[in-house]
């Protein structure tokens, strides 16, 4: 039979399969390989009984798989920022880049809309022309949320994000459960993190996945291969004097006019040049 790992604990998978979750273990075989990931598609054989296990014969060829969260196969990035706590633009940048490295599709969720609507209003104008969705949303008001469905059905998506902006919020809203949420520290502005293990989450045609959240975020992009990350460049680079220009302290550079006369967002930019500088940083070390 042919399902979708939902949660994995230990050695043991729950299996996703027409309506009915099956336990299984995976070969030995088959772990020396490749270990089996929540979201990954799978060849099983369930038990024969309830009292057996059954067994993961193959995995299915990956759209892409994570290290941290270990989780396959994610359509969609649900980057979620709020006006409180203060967004971090530059993580936001960085999962940007990272979802576009893995062949995955970022959409940009302001989440608490019912507080303020200037971070959305902001977003719009900086995500301008990047072809990545920014949505207002909130999970208190319900405001948004059928139309962020609309945009996710049939696919499977995950959120990623600072603590406290409302992720496990916006998942309960999308699927009407009680998920334990975090509230944002009094002393440090910041979040506590409630996710702790990866869960792919089934309703209708909603396919969630719940992770304790992202890390190994560094950019290891070619510096050379960074500008091609932002779409909005692209129309602007080919004018630029240098073939490989990388928007930097080139001369006659295209990119660096349009920001000069307010065609490109000048803040975005900036974040642009500290990932650039992180990339530089990182390929440098690797050559050393």
């Amino acid at each position: 039979m042919e399902g979708i790992i939902i949660q994995g604990i230990g050695s043991f998978y729950s299996i996703y399969c027409d309506g009915v979750t099956y336990v299984c273990r995976a070969q030995k075989k088959l772990r020396k390989v490749s270990i089996p990931k929540v979201g990954d598609r799978v060849i099983f054989t369930p038990g024969a009984d309830e009292e057996t296990d059954g067994w993961i014969e193959s995995i299915c060829t990956r759209q892409n798989a994570l290290i941290r969260p270990p989780v396959a196969n994610i359509d969609i990035l649900l980057i979620v920022v709020a006006p409180m706590p203060e967004a971090d633009l530059l993580l936001c940048d960085r999962l940007i880049l990272f979802a576009r490295q893995q062949n995955i599709v970022p959409m940009v969720l302001v989440n608490k809309a019912d507080i303020s609507d200037a971070l959305f209003r902001q977003l719009a104008e900086q995500y301008r022309g990047t072809e990545i969705p920014v949505l207002s949303v909130s999970a208190e008001t319900g405001n948004g949320l059928e139309d962020l469905k609309n945009r996710i059905t049939n696919k499977t998506v995950c959120f990623a994000g600072q603590s406290a902006v409302g992720k496990s919020s916006l998942l309960n809203a999308l699927l009407g459960l009680s998920h334990e949420t975090g509230e944002m520290s009094r002393k440090t502005g910041r979040g506590r993190h409630t996710t702790r293990q990866s869960e792919l989450l089934i309703q209708d045609n909603l396919r969630i996945l719940d992770t304790p959240g992202f890390s190994l975020l560094t950019l290891d992009a070619k510096p050379e291969d960074v500008p091609s990350l932002y779409p909005e460049y692209t129309h602007y680079a080919e004018n630029c004097y240098f073939t490989e220009c990388r928007h930097l302290k080139e001369p006659k550079c295209a990119v660096k006019a349009a920001i000069a006369e307010g065609m490109l967002s000048k803040r975005r930019h900036a974040r642009y040049e500290v990932l650039m500088q992180e990339a530089q940083e990182y390929w440098k070390g690797r050559y050393h």
